[in-house]
């Protein structure tokens, strides 16, 4: 049905206006009380097998949703009804910013993916902040994902940080240093380990600093060349970090300028997976995100190493019950495969 509605529907409408009424309408519902409940307790993972545990977080679930949805925190108990185990919000920036020019958000149906070059449009930290410091209504874990301010120029970028996550890592569940998306100007510049450093550090000592220390990772490109993904996880243990997510969207494509998601990135992310848990083991926790579609690509993340699994363009193209759907079939293979808890299944092709 979804399919359908898709094709004939959706797909005739511009992606962004979609994409800013979905919002609209999961943050209409997070303000339903009896609603979303009613919807948390049928779509929810309530498996106990499928339970995680990260960086001393509790995830009812392994499958969440990447960040660049839910932009401004608006709609995270919405997304939850519908689900997923965990939201992460954002990209968010110490200061508020419009983006890049429209048209900036590109769907390629043929091909599952997905082409944006959205900029970090969102209302800045302290909009963010204030939503996020709102109690929950339902059991909902957040992660904020925060980048830098456009207009800061890159020898600030650790002051622009340090703003965010002052602002952000209190109320986070988890927080997350983004310096790999392709579509502000010299972001990416800021893997490299000698202007990572400083950044992480700095970063990490806010993090450190909260009331109950928050943890922190970092997400990369996937068009780091490997000896790069080597020297970034080695970075992360040597910062004690939390977590490493991969992978970001590419640029490796031949279409509209932006970064990719979707199903062309599947082999890549994949493959920074497998690096990455061949360089840290399980010292780290790792989160597994591009190109995963079905039940099939989770389990298979899983195997690999990653902890948690994230999705976003499979969410477009699967429909409103994808993250419910994948969690129920995530419970009948865990059975099918004799194992006690999902937990079980981590790392072992690694």
């Amino acid at each position: 049905m979804y399919r359908l509605v898709f094709t004939q529907v959706l797909r005739r409408f511009d992606a962004e206006a979609v994409h800013h009424k979905t919002v609209s309408a999961l943050a209409l519902l997070a303000r339903l009380p009896v609603v979303k409940r009613l919807l948390f307790r049928a779509l929810a993972p309530r498996d106990p097998a499928l339970r995680v545990t990260a960086f001393g977080v509790h995830f009812p679930g392994p499958l969440g949703l990447a960040a660049g949805f839910d932009k401004d925190a608006a709609c995270a108990e919405g997304i939850a009804a519908l689900g997923f185990s965990h939201v992460e919000v954002g990209t968010i920036t110490a200061h508020a910013q419009p983006g890049n020019p429209r048209p900036r958000l590109f769907r390629l149906a043929k091909e599952r993916a997905v082409i944006n070059r959205m900029g970090f449009n969102n209302a800045g930290a302290a909009a963010a902040a204030r939503r996020l410091r709102r109690p929950r209504g339902l059991p909902v874990v957040v992660g904020v994902n925060i980048g830098k301010t456009k207009v800061v120029p890159e020898s600030e970028a650790v002051a622009d940080y340090v703003a965010s996550a002052r602002q952000l890592a209190p109320p986070a569940d988890y927080l997350v240093v983004n310096v790999s998306s392709p579509n502000t100007p010299g972001l990416r510049n800021l893997q490299a380990v000698s202007l990572l450093r400083p950044l992480l550090t700095a970063v990490k000592e806010v993090a450190d600093g909260t009331p109950r220390p928050t943890p922190l990772l970092v997400k990369i490109a996937p068009d780091l060349a490997d000896e790069d993904v080597d020297a970034v996880a080695d970075l992360a243990l040597e910062l004690g970090l939390d977590g490493i997510i991969a992978t970001n969207t590419t640029i490796r494509h031949g279409g509209e300028t932006g970064g990719l998601s979707g199903r062309p990135l599947k082999g890549r992310s994949l493959e920074v997976l497998r690096r990455l848990r061949a360089r840290v083991g399980d010292r780290l926790t790792l989160v597994s995100v591009g190109g995963v579609e079905d039940v099939d690509d989770v389990w298979e993340r899983l195997l690999a190493g990653a902890t948690l699994v994230q999705g976003y363009t499979g969410w477009v193209y699967g429909g409103p019950f994808w993250a419910s759907r994948i969690h129920r079939q995530l419970s009948r293979r865990v059975r099918r495969h004799g194992l006690k808890s999902i937990a079980d299944a981590i790392g072992r092709t690694a």
